[in-house]
């Protein structure tokens, strides 16, 4: 539909966490999104430091967490052969979904690697950047770099004002390694699925 406002929050998702979530959860009431996709990656374009979990495993977990929200987990890029592309992706919605508002919704350090994406003045056409987080005090020539490379962003970024959260997937699959805890860190769901089929060991 052409006025539907989507928004976008693509990862590994290696595990899904409560950053995440209220990632989500702010970018859905700041933007007032008609609906918010979590983008399982497949084949991430870079080459990660380790093996990322199968596929089926990472959306089963992001399914778990969204159960009772109304967000949706959307499989394009699992589906999809090569590369997983955040372009290729927002085309394909804007195909799929009959050209909608796309808001692709990130964390500030993402905004600032933009310019390494793959094809990213493409991807600043297809959608506005909703981004979570402010330059601080010593951001100022990072950000100013990025808009020299990407002028088209002056009018193509949204702020989105969500508190520091000091979770990342890679802390929990540290401390599940370690034998930690991660309640509280990830869904409830999400922590008896990683238990029940001995990931992150």
């Amino acid at each position: 539909m052409a006025g539907m406002r989507v928004g976008v929050l693509g990862g590994t998702f290696d595990p899904i966490h409560l950053g995440h979530l209220i990632l989500a959860q702010t970018a859905w009431e700041q933007l007032s999104l008609h609906r918010l996709l979590f983008v399982p990656a497949g084949q991430p374009w870079r080459k990660a430091e380790r093996p990322i979990t199968p596929g089926h495993h990472r959306l089963a977990m992001v399914r778990l967490a969204l159960e009772g929200s109304p967000f949706e987990a959307w499989r394009g890029e699992l589906e999809r052969p090569g590369p997983s592309y955040t372009v290729d992706t927002l085309q394909q919605l804007r195909s799929e979904l009959d050209t909608p508002k796309l808001f692709l919704v990130m964390g500030y350090d993402s905004l600032l690697d933009l310019p390494n994406w793959h094809r990213p003045h493409e991807l600043v056409a297809l959608a506005t950047l909703a981004v979570a987080g402010r330059p601080s005090a010593g951001d100022e020539e990072a950000l100013a770099q990025v808009m020299a490379q990407l002028p088209q962003l002056a009018d193509r970024i949204v702020w989105l004002d969500m508190p520091l959260i000091g979770i990342s997937s890679t802390m929990v699959r540290q401390r599940v390694q370690s034998g930690r805890s991660i309640r509280y860190l990830v869904p409830k769901a999400v922590e008896d699925y990683i238990l029940e089929h001995v990931l992150y060991r």
